[in-house]
């Protein structure tokens, strides 16, 4: 079984698939627990016009509630899980979709909480406080309140700014149906003679083709594409930032930037710090590119050639059982509570492995289902990627699971700027371990060149992204209504100075200033900022965690306990990682240039290089 894809979800061994038993024996049970909460919901509205009564009222409302976020939460994965393991089914999807229309249900019929909390009086919630110790894990909770009290309307308000959630996705599923679904999508010819229906998926599959002429094609047809519906596009990506704008001007903060980094505390100044960090250091970025054209041995550099891998890849498979085994040693250094962790998720069959017929494509970590574990998706192929992906997963799994066992539910889940910093360190101890392991030069230069995408990838693209997200809100903020003509314009600004085309470094076409077009994380709320925040962050733990500081470890697994028991900036700090200052970013500068020194000195002679470029052509 081993390493194999089986046709079939039924042929595949059990201990390959998650067991979402653990959450509902079965669709009936499920159904049963979601009546449940059905009938329960109503019983918040005894405490509106309440909370403020004394101690003992104020913890059975929270309690009250919050028990009915952790079974909706709980019911929420069963179905979102059940639909993934077989998207075809109609069912479950079903499922998913009553989930989201109750989950809108419970938030407005609580819209009262937080107004009302606000209304005391400093003074008499301390009082609460002692006279009642069980509230104190509601701390956070109440403080959080607090903090963002300027931004909370009256019940009225806050009930109607919860039910606009319906609303709320629709610019974004728009965009998905259109992308997905459709789009008319052009057939293009290839070099081989395939055809081919060049989608999004089938885009992702050609667009690393070692056929330059190829690589082309396939660019120019599908950003040509998405170009002849830009307005449609541009309307779509308009909406959503109306949207946002709508609650910035409903919460009352100066931006959308602003508002959306409010809800989990994090300082605008973190934001701006990044992209002002990543446009002092384009250097390095070009740098890359100027080693990627010397390798390809090309004459101009495209953005059609920035896919391909950087050096030739050593072929590698690795079965399922030789990945844990790698895994498990590259973080033996976290300790033997982290790696009875792990050993759950591989016994415990926390994990779903392999492809079959109708399953989610990709992977995912979910742990949201508090009293039970976390759960991951995975579409393992054996090959190094596969590995590098099982090890992130684990990484979000280890931190959902850490901080679950030791928080009570209503701190339980992370911070959402937290989230990517646990599976980076797990991608960047692995890469270590398994350097560490060989002199092979083939091998080096095949993993060194993997893993210096991911620097590209993660710290400069994704600064890219949420510099663009940045500008576009800043325009419709100062007045300006963006189409679709003027999103491309804005984007191929942005694109062409991070390829430092005006440098002849690499040349950006002005067909690729749709590629905003594209890119899903534009829909997400300044989400995608964080990814390269948490890769800096990551990269300086891990080299903490590396060089042998002693402290570090038991550290990082207090992090790794501690949830949403305190602001993201200050937990990190207490690991000795100040994303307010340069220190992680400097530190991840460094190391992608020390690992371009490597792949140079590999490939440096004149002999390798020349080599090196033939494997290209």
């Amino acid at each position: 079984m081993e390493n194999k894809i089986s046709p079939g979800r039924d042929k595949i061994d059990g201990r390959y698939t998650w067991k979402l038993a653990d959450l509902y024996r079965d669709v009936s049970e499920w159904r049963r627990a979601k009546q449940k909460i059905l009938d329960r919901l109503e019983g918040l509205e005894k405490y509106q016009g309440r909370l403020g009564a004394n101690a003992s009222v104020l913890l059975e409302a929270l309690e009250y509630y919050y028990g009915l976020e952790k079974e909706t939460l709980r019911l929420f994965a069963y179905a979102m899980m059940l639909s993934d393991q077989d998207t075809r089914e109609s069912v479950p999807l079903a499922m998913k979709q009553e989930m989201m229309q109750l989950e809108t249900r419970l938030k407005s019929s609580a819209a009262f909480f937080e107004p009302e909390i606000l209304a005391f009086q400093p003074e008499k919630l301390e009082t609460y406080f002692v006279e009642k110790p069980g509230l104190e894990i509601y701390r956070q909770t109440i403080d959080d309140i607090y903090r963002r009290r300027a931004h909370t309307g009256n019940p009225a308000e806050e009930k109607l700014i919860a039910q606009a959630g319906l609303m709320s996705d629709t610019a974004h599923e728009s965009f998905n149906i259109l992308s997905n679904a459709d789009l008319p999508y052009p057939m293009v010819s290839l070099s081989s003679g395939e055809k081919i229906r060049l989608d999004p998926t089938h885009y992702a599959l050609h667009r690393i083709s070692p056929v330059r002429d190829d690589r082309k094609t396939v660019f120019e047809s599908f950003f040509s594409t998405l170009h002849l519906f830009r307005r449609t596009f541009g309307t779509q990506l308009y909406g959503e930032i109306k949207k946002n704008l709508f609650y910035r001007n409903v919460r009352r903060y100066r931006s959308c930037l602003e508002c959306s980094l409010d809800q989990n505390n994090i300082p605008v100044r973190v934001y701006d710090a990044l992209i002002d960090n990543v446009n002092r250091n384009l250097d390095t970025l070009y740098r890359y590119f100027r080693i990627r054209k010397k390798l390809m041995n090309l004459d101009q550099l495209k953005f059609y050639d920035t896919y391909p891998s950087l050096v030739q890849q050593v072929d590698q498979n690795y079965s399922y059982a030789e990945a844990e085994s790698i895994i498990r040693g590259s973080l033996a250094v976290l300790g033997k509570t982290y790696l009875s962790g792990l050993e759950k998720s591989f016994s415990e069959r926390w994990i779903d492995v392999y492809p079959t017929p109708g399953k989610k494509t990709g992977a995912y970590m979910e742990g949201i289902a508090y009293e039970v574990h976390p759960y991951i998706l995975m579409n393992f192929k054996g090959k190094y990627s596969d590995v590098t992906t099982l090890a992130h997963e684990l990484g979000h799994a280890m931190h959902s699971y850490f901080s679950n066992k030791h928080q009570p539910y209503v701190n339980s889940q992370y911070p959402i700027f937290l989230a990517e910093v646990a599976s980076t360190v797990n991608e960047a101890l692995l890469m270590a371990n398994i350097l560490g392991q060989t002199d092979n030069p083939d091998i080096r230069l095949s993993l060194l060149g993997e893993a210096l995408e991911g620097f590209r990838g993660t710290l400069f693209r994704q600064t890219q992204f949420a510099e663009y997200e940045l500008a576009i809100h800043k325009r419709v903020e100062a007045g300006e209504a963006l189409t679709g003509d003027r999103f491309t314009e804005i984007y191929l600004e942005i694109f062409r100075k991070y390829s430092g085309h005006d440098k002849k470094i690499m040349e950006i076409d002005d067909l690729y200033g749709i590629e905003w077009a594209y890119i899903p994380h534009f829909y997400y709320n300044f989400y995608v900022f964080q990814y390269s925040t948490s890769f800096t962050a990551a990269q300086a733990i891990a080299e903490k965690i590396l060089s042998g500081d002693r402290d570090i470890v038991p550290r990082y697994m207090k992090f790794l306990s501690g949830g949403r028991s305190g602001y993201a900036i200050p937990t990190l700090k207490k690991l000795g990682i100040n994303m307010t200052g340069d220190e992680p970013f400097s530190i991840t500068v460094r190391k992608m240039n020390e690992i371009m020194d490597e792949i140079e000195e590999i490939a440096g002679t004149e002999k390798n290089v020349q080599e090196a470029e033939q494997r290209q052509s």
